[in-house]
Protein backbone atom coordinates (compact mmCIF):
# COMPACT_ATOMS: atom_id res chain seq x y z
CA UNK A 1 0.00 0.00 0.00
CA UNK A 2 1.88 3.50 -0.98
CA UNK A 3 -0.73 5.92 -0.57
CA UNK A 4 -3.35 6.17 2.35
CA UNK A 5 -6.50 7.61 1.38
CA UNK A 6 -8.44 9.40 4.83
CA UNK A 7 -12.14 11.05 4.47
CA UNK A 8 -14.95 12.80 6.23
CA UNK A 9 -17.70 14.62 5.54
CA UNK A 10 -16.91 17.14 2.09
CA UNK A 11 -12.85 16.05 2.16
CA UNK A 12 -10.40 13.39 1.38
CA UNK A 13 -6.59 13.42 1.69
CA UNK A 14 -4.49 10.99 0.32
CA UNK A 15 -0.86 11.06 1.79
CA UNK A 16 2.11 9.01 -0.49
CA UNK A 17 3.82 6.86 2.08
CA UNK A 18 6.64 6.11 0.36
CA UNK A 19 7.68 9.78 0.56
CA UNK A 20 5.50 11.56 3.44
CA UNK A 21 3.89 13.98 0.10
CA UNK A 22 0.00 14.64 -0.10
CA UNK A 23 -0.29 13.05 -3.43
CA UNK A 24 -4.51 14.33 -3.54
CA UNK A 25 -6.81 16.36 -1.87
CA UNK A 26 -10.03 17.00 -2.68
CA UNK A 27 -13.03 19.60 -1.03
CA UNK A 28 -16.44 18.82 -2.08
CA UNK A 29 -18.41 22.36 -2.12
CA UNK A 30 -21.73 21.72 -3.44
CA UNK A 31 -21.50 20.20 -7.64
CA UNK A 32 -18.11 21.23 -7.18
CA UNK A 33 -14.44 19.42 -6.65
CA UNK A 34 -11.99 21.50 -5.57
CA UNK A 35 -8.60 20.34 -5.99
CA UNK A 36 -6.04 22.53 -3.95
CA UNK A 37 -2.91 20.48 -4.35
CA UNK A 38 -0.04 20.46 -7.50
CA UNK A 39 1.28 17.07 -8.77
CA UNK A 40 4.22 17.34 -10.85
CA UNK A 41 3.36 16.27 -14.54
CA UNK A 42 6.02 13.30 -14.26
CA UNK A 43 5.57 11.81 -11.11
CA UNK A 44 2.33 9.21 -12.95
CA UNK A 45 3.69 9.79 -16.84
CA UNK A 46 5.57 6.37 -16.00
CA UNK A 47 9.10 8.17 -18.26
CA UNK A 48 12.83 7.64 -17.90
CA UNK A 49 14.15 10.28 -15.30
CA UNK A 50 17.27 11.41 -14.42
CA UNK A 51 19.12 8.97 -12.12
CA UNK A 52 20.29 11.16 -9.44
CA UNK A 53 17.19 12.76 -8.54
CA UNK A 54 15.68 13.01 -4.65
CA UNK A 55 13.31 10.66 -4.31
CA UNK A 56 11.34 13.28 -3.01
CA UNK A 57 11.28 14.78 -6.90
CA UNK A 58 10.74 12.23 -8.70
CA UNK A 59 7.41 11.97 -6.37
CA UNK A 60 6.65 15.76 -5.79
CA UNK A 61 3.07 16.16 -5.22
CA UNK A 62 0.82 18.49 -2.37
CA UNK A 63 2.70 19.03 0.51
CA UNK A 64 5.00 17.68 2.62
CA UNK A 65 7.50 18.19 5.62
CA UNK A 66 10.98 19.52 5.13
CA UNK A 67 13.10 19.10 7.78
CA UNK A 68 15.26 20.49 7.61
CA UNK A 69 14.54 23.31 4.96
CA UNK A 70 16.82 23.01 1.50
CA UNK A 71 20.47 21.47 2.04
CA UNK A 72 20.60 18.34 4.23
CA UNK A 73 24.64 19.58 5.72
CA UNK A 74 24.60 18.75 9.27
CA UNK A 75 23.52 15.33 8.78
CA UNK A 76 23.33 13.47 5.83
CA UNK A 77 20.37 13.19 4.26
CA UNK A 78 18.67 14.09 0.92
CA UNK A 79 17.83 18.12 -0.51
CA UNK A 80 14.26 19.10 2.48
CA UNK A 81 15.66 16.06 4.66
CA UNK A 82 14.33 12.46 5.34
CA UNK A 83 10.92 13.21 5.72
CA UNK A 84 10.53 14.19 2.20
CA UNK A 85 12.32 11.72 0.53
CA UNK A 86 11.45 8.34 2.53
CA UNK A 87 8.86 6.03 3.79
CA UNK A 88 6.21 6.66 6.49
CA UNK A 89 4.04 3.95 8.13
CA UNK A 90 0.66 4.49 9.23
CA UNK A 91 0.64 4.52 12.78
CA UNK A 92 -3.40 4.99 13.89
CA UNK A 93 -6.14 5.72 11.85
CA UNK A 94 -9.98 6.02 11.98
CA UNK A 95 -13.23 7.81 12.41
CA UNK A 96 -13.35 10.72 15.38
CA UNK A 97 -16.47 11.93 17.02
CA UNK A 98 -17.42 14.45 13.82
CA UNK A 99 -14.35 13.27 11.41
CA UNK A 100 -11.25 11.48 11.08
CA UNK A 101 -7.79 11.60 12.60
CA UNK A 102 -4.49 9.55 11.34
CA UNK A 103 -1.01 9.23 12.40
CA UNK A 104 1.96 8.19 10.54
CA UNK A 105 5.13 7.65 11.50
CA UNK A 106 8.71 8.59 9.61
CA UNK A 107 11.18 5.99 9.73
CA UNK A 108 14.17 7.20 9.68
CA UNK A 109 14.86 8.91 12.63
CA UNK A 110 15.89 13.20 12.20
CA UNK A 111 19.02 14.17 14.55
CA UNK A 112 17.93 10.94 16.35
CA UNK A 113 14.42 12.19 17.28
CA UNK A 114 11.40 10.00 15.65
CA UNK A 115 9.17 12.11 13.59
CA UNK A 116 5.27 11.74 13.49
CA UNK A 117 2.74 13.37 10.58
CA UNK A 118 -0.90 14.00 12.40
CA UNK A 119 -3.70 14.64 9.90
CA UNK A 120 -6.75 15.69 11.24
CA UNK A 121 -10.38 16.59 9.05
CA UNK A 122 -13.37 17.63 10.34
CA UNK A 123 -17.12 16.95 8.75
CA UNK A 124 -18.22 20.14 6.77
CA UNK A 125 -14.51 21.83 7.16
CA UNK A 126 -12.90 22.88 3.75
CA UNK A 127 -9.39 22.22 5.57
CA UNK A 128 -6.86 19.70 6.44
CA UNK A 129 -5.39 20.29 9.98
CA UNK A 130 -2.05 19.15 10.13
CA UNK A 131 0.72 18.21 13.29
CA UNK A 132 4.26 17.01 13.23
CA UNK A 133 5.96 15.72 16.40
CA UNK A 134 9.77 15.75 16.55
CA UNK A 135 10.24 13.46 19.92
CA UNK A 136 13.55 13.23 21.75
CA UNK A 137 16.71 13.70 19.62
CA UNK A 138 19.37 15.93 19.69
CA UNK A 139 20.86 19.49 18.51
CA UNK A 140 18.45 21.54 16.58
CA UNK A 141 16.05 21.13 12.96
CA UNK A 142 14.92 23.57 10.69
CA UNK A 143 11.79 22.94 9.52
CA UNK A 144 9.00 23.93 6.67
CA UNK A 145 5.28 22.82 5.11
CA UNK A 146 5.70 22.63 1.51
CA UNK A 147 2.41 23.04 0.45
CA UNK A 148 2.22 23.44 -3.89
CA UNK A 149 -0.73 24.65 -5.84
CA UNK A 150 -0.93 25.02 -9.53
CA UNK A 151 -3.00 27.61 -11.82
CA UNK A 152 -4.01 27.59 -15.39
CA UNK A 153 -5.52 31.20 -15.85
CA UNK A 154 -2.62 32.96 -13.35
CA UNK A 155 -4.29 34.16 -9.80
CA UNK A 156 -4.17 36.58 -7.00
CA UNK A 157 -2.01 36.70 -3.53
CA UNK A 158 -3.18 38.34 -0.18
CA UNK A 159 -0.60 38.05 3.02
CA UNK A 160 -1.40 38.44 6.38
CA UNK A 161 1.44 41.68 7.67
CA UNK A 162 4.87 41.21 6.58
CA UNK A 163 7.60 42.98 8.02
CA UNK A 164 9.28 42.64 4.33
CA UNK A 165 10.24 40.40 1.61
CA UNK A 166 13.98 39.34 0.28
CA UNK A 167 15.69 37.06 -1.74
CA UNK A 168 18.81 35.15 -1.36
CA UNK A 169 21.92 36.40 -3.06
CA UNK A 170 21.84 34.40 -5.82
CA UNK A 171 18.46 32.82 -7.86
CA UNK A 172 17.46 29.82 -8.30
CA UNK A 173 18.21 29.59 -11.84
CA UNK A 174 21.68 31.69 -12.70
CA UNK A 175 22.53 30.13 -15.85
CA UNK A 176 19.99 31.53 -18.68
CA UNK A 177 21.34 27.67 -20.79
CA UNK A 178 19.21 25.94 -17.89
CA UNK A 179 16.39 28.53 -16.58
CA UNK A 180 15.37 32.11 -16.47
CA UNK A 181 13.90 34.85 -12.86
CA UNK A 182 12.48 38.08 -12.55
CA UNK A 183 13.71 38.98 -9.47
CA UNK A 184 16.40 40.99 -8.26
CA UNK A 185 18.90 39.08 -6.35
CA UNK A 186 19.78 39.55 -3.58
CA UNK A 187 16.49 42.06 -3.55
CA UNK A 188 14.39 43.60 -0.24
CA UNK A 189 11.31 45.81 0.31
CA UNK A 190 8.48 45.79 2.78
CA UNK A 191 5.81 46.59 -0.19
CA UNK A 192 5.80 43.59 -1.51
CA UNK A 193 3.89 45.52 -4.33
CA UNK A 194 6.65 46.97 -5.38
CA UNK A 195 10.13 44.55 -5.08
CA UNK A 196 13.02 45.45 -6.95
CA UNK A 197 12.94 43.12 -10.26
CA UNK A 198 15.99 41.42 -11.86
CA UNK A 199 15.70 43.89 -15.04
CA UNK A 200 15.32 46.84 -13.24
CA UNK A 201 11.84 48.69 -11.82
CA UNK A 202 9.51 46.79 -9.72
CA UNK A 203 7.11 43.84 -9.39
CA UNK A 204 4.28 43.08 -7.71
CA UNK A 205 4.41 39.80 -5.49
CA UNK A 206 0.55 39.45 -5.17
CA UNK A 207 0.18 38.85 -9.01
CA UNK A 208 0.92 35.47 -10.89
CA UNK A 209 1.28 35.98 -14.13
CA UNK A 210 1.00 33.21 -16.61
CA UNK A 211 2.93 34.93 -18.99
CA UNK A 212 5.94 35.27 -17.03
CA UNK A 213 8.21 32.14 -17.26
CA UNK A 214 10.05 32.29 -14.28
CA UNK A 215 12.02 30.27 -11.31
CA UNK A 216 12.18 32.38 -8.47
CA UNK A 217 12.33 32.45 -4.56
CA UNK A 218 11.21 34.94 -1.86
CA UNK A 219 10.65 34.91 2.05
CA UNK A 220 8.60 36.73 3.94
CA UNK A 221 9.57 37.74 7.28
CA UNK A 222 5.91 37.34 9.48
CA UNK A 223 4.97 40.69 11.35
CA UNK A 224 4.29 41.15 14.79
CA UNK A 225 0.44 41.61 14.98
CA UNK A 226 -0.30 38.76 17.17
CA UNK A 227 -3.02 37.00 15.22
CA UNK A 228 -3.08 34.54 12.67
CA UNK A 229 -0.64 34.02 9.51
CA UNK A 230 -2.01 33.00 6.24
CA UNK A 231 -1.35 33.33 2.79
CA UNK A 232 -4.61 33.82 -0.09
CA UNK A 233 -4.35 33.12 -3.69
CA UNK A 234 -7.19 33.35 -5.67
CA UNK A 235 -6.57 31.06 -8.71
CA UNK A 236 -8.63 32.76 -11.80
CA UNK A 237 -9.06 30.13 -13.85
CA UNK A 238 -10.29 27.84 -11.24
CA UNK A 239 -12.80 29.93 -9.56
CA UNK A 240 -11.71 29.28 -5.87
CA UNK A 241 -9.47 30.51 -3.38
CA UNK A 242 -6.71 28.26 -1.81
CA UNK A 243 -5.90 29.22 2.03
CA UNK A 244 -2.83 28.55 3.91
CA UNK A 245 -2.60 29.19 7.71
CA UNK A 246 -0.33 28.84 10.31
CA UNK A 247 0.71 30.17 13.99
CA UNK A 248 3.78 33.00 13.41
CA UNK A 249 5.04 32.19 16.47
CA UNK A 250 5.99 28.48 15.53
CA UNK A 251 6.45 29.27 12.11
CA UNK A 252 8.07 32.68 11.53
CA UNK A 253 8.47 33.25 7.77
CA UNK A 254 6.58 32.26 4.53
CA UNK A 255 8.68 31.11 1.54
CA UNK A 256 7.06 31.63 -2.29
CA UNK A 257 8.38 29.34 -5.12
CA UNK A 258 7.17 30.77 -8.29
CA UNK A 259 7.99 28.02 -10.68
CA UNK A 260 6.42 28.55 -14.19
CA UNK A 261 8.27 27.35 -16.71
CA UNK A 262 11.53 28.63 -15.67
CA UNK A 263 13.50 25.34 -16.07
CA UNK A 264 14.60 23.91 -18.87
CA UNK A 265 16.42 20.88 -18.22
CA UNK A 266 14.45 17.52 -16.95
CA UNK A 267 12.79 16.42 -15.05
CA UNK A 268 11.36 20.00 -15.46
CA UNK A 269 11.61 20.54 -19.24
CA UNK A 270 9.72 23.48 -19.50
CA UNK A 271 6.70 22.26 -18.50
CA UNK A 272 6.11 22.68 -14.55
CA UNK A 273 3.70 25.42 -15.09
CA UNK A 274 1.77 27.62 -13.34
CA UNK A 275 3.07 26.51 -9.65
CA UNK A 276 3.37 28.79 -6.48
CA UNK A 277 5.10 26.92 -3.60
CA UNK A 278 3.84 28.37 -0.23
CA UNK A 279 5.79 27.53 2.21
CA UNK A 280 5.78 27.94 6.16
CA UNK A 281 8.85 27.63 8.15
CA UNK A 282 11.42 27.88 11.14
CA UNK A 283 14.52 28.33 8.65
CA UNK A 284 17.08 29.85 6.59
CA UNK A 285 18.32 27.79 3.49
CA UNK A 286 20.38 25.04 4.33
CA UNK A 287 20.28 23.08 7.80
CA UNK A 288 23.84 24.57 8.86
CA UNK A 289 22.52 28.27 7.49
CA UNK A 290 19.72 27.79 10.12
CA UNK A 291 21.86 26.55 13.25
CA UNK A 292 24.61 29.75 12.97
CA UNK A 293 24.38 32.91 12.19
CA UNK A 294 22.55 34.27 9.27
CA UNK A 295 20.89 37.12 8.13
CA UNK A 296 17.20 36.05 9.67
CA UNK A 297 18.73 35.54 13.19
CA UNK A 298 20.22 39.02 12.77
CA UNK A 299 16.66 40.27 11.90
CA UNK A 300 15.21 38.54 15.45
CA UNK A 301 13.29 35.49 13.68
CA UNK A 302 14.11 31.67 14.88
CA UNK A 303 15.29 29.41 11.97
CA UNK A 304 15.03 26.20 14.25
CA UNK A 305 13.39 24.39 16.93
CA UNK A 306 15.94 22.88 19.83
CA UNK A 307 15.17 18.94 20.29
CA UNK A 308 16.48 16.58 23.00
CA UNK A 309 13.05 18.17 24.68
CA UNK A 310 10.09 15.06 25.61
CA UNK A 311 8.42 16.83 22.57
CA UNK A 312 8.10 19.31 20.06
CA UNK A 313 5.62 19.95 17.34
CA UNK A 314 3.99 22.78 15.50
CA UNK A 315 1.00 22.60 13.57
CA UNK A 316 -0.52 24.07 9.76
CA UNK A 317 -3.98 24.34 7.93
CA UNK A 318 -4.26 24.28 4.10
CA UNK A 319 -8.21 24.45 2.52
CA UNK A 320 -9.69 25.56 -0.19
CA UNK A 321 -13.24 27.64 -0.79
CA UNK A 322 -15.16 28.47 -4.06
CA UNK A 323 -15.30 31.78 -5.30
CA UNK A 324 -15.85 33.86 -8.17
CA UNK A 325 -14.42 37.22 -8.81
CA UNK A 326 -10.92 37.10 -8.61
CA UNK A 327 -10.10 38.75 -5.74
CA UNK A 328 -8.89 37.28 -2.30
CA UNK A 329 -10.00 38.75 0.73
CA UNK A 330 -8.40 42.01 2.38
CA UNK A 331 -8.19 40.02 6.03
CA UNK A 332 -8.97 36.56 7.88
CA UNK A 333 -10.25 36.39 11.22
CA UNK A 334 -10.69 33.38 13.61
CA UNK A 335 -13.06 32.84 16.40
CA UNK A 336 -16.13 30.83 17.53
CA UNK A 337 -15.53 28.39 15.07
CA UNK A 338 -15.35 30.21 12.38
CA UNK A 339 -12.99 31.31 9.92
CA UNK A 340 -14.17 34.64 8.47
CA UNK A 341 -13.21 36.59 5.25
CA UNK A 342 -13.50 40.28 4.73
CA UNK A 343 -13.19 41.53 1.30
CA UNK A 344 -15.30 41.57 -1.97
CA UNK A 345 -15.86 38.11 -1.46
CA UNK A 346 -16.88 38.23 2.21
CA UNK A 347 -17.54 35.09 3.96
CA UNK A 348 -17.23 32.93 6.73
CA UNK A 349 -16.91 28.80 6.92
CA UNK A 350 -16.66 26.16 9.74
CA UNK A 351 -12.77 25.95 11.45
CA UNK A 352 -11.35 24.96 14.60
CA UNK A 353 -10.57 27.96 15.87
CA UNK A 354 -8.27 26.78 18.39
CA UNK A 355 -5.96 24.65 16.47
CA UNK A 356 -3.28 26.63 15.92
CA UNK A 357 -2.80 27.70 19.23
CA UNK A 358 -2.48 31.42 18.28
CA UNK A 359 -1.10 33.58 21.49
CA UNK A 360 0.34 30.59 22.81
CA UNK A 361 4.19 30.57 23.05
CA UNK A 362 6.09 27.88 20.70
CA UNK A 363 8.72 25.68 21.55
CA UNK A 364 12.04 26.73 21.63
Amino acid sequence: MDTVTINAKGISVSLDLTVGHIADMVIESGARRLKPLHRAPWVDAGETLPPDLPRGTVRLSGDFLCAPFSRSDVEEAPLHGWPANSAWDVVDSGATDGGWRAVFRLRHKVMGASVDKIFTLRDGHPFLYQEHVFSGGSGAISVAHHPMTAMKGGGRLAFSPKRFAATPADPLEPDPVRGRFMLAYPGRSSDLGHFPAAGGGTLDLADYRMDDRREDFLTLVEADHGGLGWTALARQAEDDLVLVLKNPAELPVTMLWFSNGGRDYAPWSGRHLGVLGIEDGRTAVGHAASLGDNWLKREGVATAFALGQDRVSFRHVIGALPLSGGEPPRAITTAGGRLRLAGAAASEVPFDSEFLRIGQPAAR
